[in-house]
């Protein structure tokens, strides 16, 4: 299919979509989850033909770690679908509003934005997600999912769609686009007559790709190069628990923490400390910061600047020892994505200071930046997670989705 079909018959589809009212968009929900259960098998199936097509490739752990679908993860996919159906429908929601002195009543109405373009690689968990949400909303939506993701995809969309039709909804509210060529992908960024967002889910190169050839707005984010400040007072064995958290939870996130910043004040107690603990858990550290002894006892890796600036998303973690809270906050800021940056701190004014200071989507005080995820922050799935300040920042949910119009109503009113 030509993609300018394509985009004409999402647009369609978003019109009729944006009738239906939360019960018949709830009922489809339900439908697309039961439909994961009652084909899991065959979706399981399709995965492992991608996953078998990735180690053919020597495509990276992490990657992998993306795209692999099991039983457990399938079944907590369908569960957010279901999750999804129990949220409030923001569309039609009345902002504010009220009764202006030449006697017009106005009111700002949430309403969908029309048609979400979602560019995403190795994550079919990501299909069901956005299209969930689209849907919920009352949006269209293009997937775009990677070449890694190809066969699930097929399989997901089709779920998706013979759900819709089930639930009587328009099936062409969700279209996936299979062949990776990105010259598609070129002409579907330039179809702001269809389109009216783009949101690229992936590495730099992609996000830049889509920055600087779209002429529609196009939502950055999931790029996440994480920090963790240890500030002197910090609780030194609860903020072991934390880092260990944040880097090994599940490192190919993009809320992972990637370097770890410690006060030089407490340094050589706690670096060892460090040491010994991730290294139980199979965590590489690298690091220049390390006293010679220890950086051959413990196997510690030179530090390479170039990788101060990306994700690691595998089991290995920067650490920088830094000279207070002005060159954490400094590091950061030269360093860091603006997703999910934390300080581990006793000192009430210091957290406040680093909140302040600096930039990120999220900010956190003695917490993990594992947290940054739209279910974790009760807004249900995620459509993703965006590092740019303007519409959304932060995981985006279902209110993210939408846009507003003014609303005004009078008795045949006419300017004075």
């Amino acid at each position: 299919m030509k993609m300018i079909d394509l985009a004409k018959q999402a647009k369609q589809a978003g019109f009729a979509l944006a009738q239906y009212g939360n019960a018949q968009k709830n009922r489809a929900l339900l439908a697309i989850a039961d439909s994961l259960a009652a084909r899991s098998a065959d979706i399981l199936a399709a995965n492992q033909q991608d996953i078998d097509y990735a180690k053919s490739q020597n495509i990276s752990t992490a990657l992998i770690d993306r795209l692999l679908l099991t039983e457990e993860r399938l079944q907590g996919i369908a569960n957010d679908v279901r999750n999804v159906a129990t949220l409030a429908d923001p569309v039609g929601q009345i902002i504010d509003g009220g009764v202006l002195d030449s006697g017009l009543r106005i009111s700002r109405q949430r309403v969908p934005l029309g048609v979400i373009l979602a560019i995403y690689e190795a994550r079919p968990n990501v299909t069901i997600d956005v299209a969930s949400l689209c849907l919920k909303t009352g949006n269209a939506v293009i997937l775009r999912g990677g070449k890694e993701t190809k066969f699930t995809n097929a399989i997901l969309v089709e779920v998706i769609q013979d759900a819709l039709v089930k639930a009587g909804l328009p099936p062409l509210a969700v279209q996936a686009v299979t062949d990776p060529d990105r010259a598609l992908l070129l002409e579907l960024l330039k179809m702001d007559h269809y389109i009216d967002m783009a949101i690229p889910r992936g590495g730099a190169g992609l996000q830049q790709f889509c920055k600087e050839n779209a002429t529609i707005p196009v939502i950055v984010g999931g790029i996440g190069v994480c920090h963790l400040y240890v500030e002197a007072s910090a609780d030194q064995a609860k903020a072991l628990s934390v880092i260990a958290n944040a880097k090994t939870q599940r490192p190919s996130t993009c809320n992972t923490l990637e370097t770890l910043l410690v006060d030089r004040r407490i340094a050589d107690q706690f670096l060892p400390k460090l040491a010994a603990h991730l290294g139980h858990l199979n965590v590489t550290l690298h690091s220049d910061d390390f006293p010679s002894d220890l950086q051959k006892t413990m196997s510690i890796q030179p530090l390479v600047s170039e990788r101060l600036s990306q994700e690691w998303l595998s089991l290995d973690l920067n650490v920088v020892v830094v000279d207070g809270i002005e060159q954490a906050i400094e590091h950061i800021r030269t360093y860091g994505s603006r997703h999910s940056e934390g300080i581990l701190t006793a000192d009430h004014a210091l957290a406040r200071q680093f909140v302040q200071q600096v930039d990120a989507a999220a900010v956190y005080i003695n917490a993990s930046t594992r947290f940054t995820d739209g279910a974790q922050f009760g807004l249900g799935a995620e459509v993703a997670v965006s590092t740019q300040k303007l519409h959304a920042r932060g995981p985006m949910g279902l209110e993210a989705l939408t846009t507003y119009k003014w609303v005004c109503e009078g008795d045949y009113l006419a300017r004075g």
